[in-house]
């Protein structure tokens, strides 16, 4: 009998930490459908603003058509056009001083003023095929090429070739927490180890894998460009969110504010940014 009630405690405490650990998102608001097919949302703490991919044209064209847009904190769009000149700029990040934002489009990174509002340069990698996602690791970014199966790493405007197919399939978003570069690829959130072999964390999470966030610990966001959310929990463990796929509701790159726990999510086609709670 007290092995069946200490059983049956270990059970009744398994239930209660796993109902403790239960998310949801709560929708805030959603911006004005003026955004320009928006790809990617980067969140600048320091000037309490959001800054978001427009593709515009087609998505992997080197046709002029992209920009970046600007957007309040409260859903309003300042500028749906605030930058141009890019191409189908998608994943997005900011220096470390906040000084620059760096863009993931055709043929390069392109380098922002934040202050002016301007192209400043870009970085050419001749040989990226889709670039796609981009992080910045203490001055190194790392730019993810989803066709050409790689991961570039770019200190001080030299690139090199990071992760290649030997390790991945079709590479998007990106993330370094604790050090360690995380990675999404078929349909599977990785860890990327030390000697660049990948450890999965978690799997089979269908609709193209696309935005990566770390909320908690060592507790990730991921959100799939078919229209669903994941939370992720550090043993591997998953709860989806969201799933706007009945709607048409894309979830693309994500942005991330840690301070308020709001997950903002571009809608692509929808042309607008929806804000969510993670509770």
């Amino acid at each position: 009998m007290k092995k069946t009630l200490v059983t049956l405690g270990a059970l009744a405490l398994a239930a209660t930490v796993q109902a403790a650990e239960t998310h949801k998102l709560t929708k805030l608001w959603e911006s004005e459908a003026t955004l320009k097919t928006p790809e990617s949302v980067r969140f600048d703490a320091a000037r309490k603003v959001l800054y978001v991919s427009n593709i515009d044209g087609e998505p992997w064209a080197a046709d002029g058509k992209g920009s970046i847009a600007k957007v309040a904190l409260d859903g309003k769009v300042i500028a749906a056009e605030w930058v141009t000149g890019l191409d189908c700029p998608k994943g997005l990040a900011l220096s470390d001083d906040g000084k620059w934002l760096y863009a993931a489009d055709a043929g390069g990174i392109v380098v922002i003023d934040v202050a002016a509002g301007k192209i400043k340069k870009k970085i050419a990698i001749p040989e990226g095929q889709q670039l796609n996602d981009l992080v910045n690791d203490k001055g190194t970014l790392y730019v993810s090429d989803s066709k050409g199966k790689k991961v570039y790493a770019v200190k001080d405007g030299k690139v090199s070739v990071h992760l290649d197919e030997k390790v991945l399939k079709g590479p998007n978003g990106l993330f370094v927490h604790n050090g360690a570069l995380y990675v999404l690829d078929d349909n599977s959130l990785n860890r990327v180890e030390k000697d660049k072999s990948l450890t999965k964390i978690a799997t089979d999470m269908q609709g193209g894998v696309d935005g990566l966030e770390n909320v908690a610990g060592d507790d990730f966001m991921v959100s799939a460009w078919g229209g669903a959310v994941w939370y992720v929990h550090a043993d591997g463990s998953k709860e989806q969110l969201f799933d706007g796929k009945a709607d048409k509701i894309n979830t693309a790159d994500t942005g991330w504010d840690p301070a308020t726990k709001t997950l903002y999510a571009p809608t692509f086609f929808r042309n607008s940014v929806i804000a969510f709670r993670v509770e």
